[in-house]
């Protein structure tokens, strides 16, 4: 089954080998169109419950993640999921926590790393990955 996200834009990122991901900030209501079928949340505090499967990074805001381990095998199921499936990466404002999560699945799918901020902000927001310190984990991300 290929679930695709039609019938939106809103906050889609797509990837350059086609995979689409989308990014958004939980403050803000779910947009219309279809649901994800998978999801990353990343909050300092467990996400509200949502219909669809998903998993819970600890991130704090403006921050960095508890678990980098944890995270990058997260990051690695989204991108791998995102070939088939409705995946959505999500923090609370979608643009820094969800950015760098963003930029490192651009990685995965082949950006170089020191590209990859860049990438996210062109084809996602310019106000993605926030801090020095997210730009830093990007640019190390494996």
């Amino acid at each position: 089954m290929t679930a695709t996200w039609e019938h939106t834009t809103a906050g889609l990122l797509r990837l350059p080998s086609g995979r689409l991901v989308r990014g958004r900030g939980l403050s803000r209501p779910l947009p219309q169109g279809p649901q994800p079928t998978f999801a990353l949340y990343l909050l300092g505090h467990r996400p509200p419950t949502v219909a669809w499967e998903h998993r819970w990074l600890r991130w704090p805001d403006f921050g960095l993640p508890s678990d980098r381990t944890t995270t990058a095998d997260a990051l690695r199921e989204a991108w791998a999921r995102a070939e088939a499936e409705r995946v959505e990466i999500a923090c609370a404002g979608g643009y820094g926590r969800t950015g760098t999560a963003l930029a490192c699945l651009a990685v995965l799918d082949g950006v170089p790393n020191h590209q990859a901020v860049a990438y996210v902000r062109a084809h996602y927001t310019p106000r993605a990955v926030e801090t020095p310190w997210q730009h830093r984990f990007v640019s190390r991300f494996r």
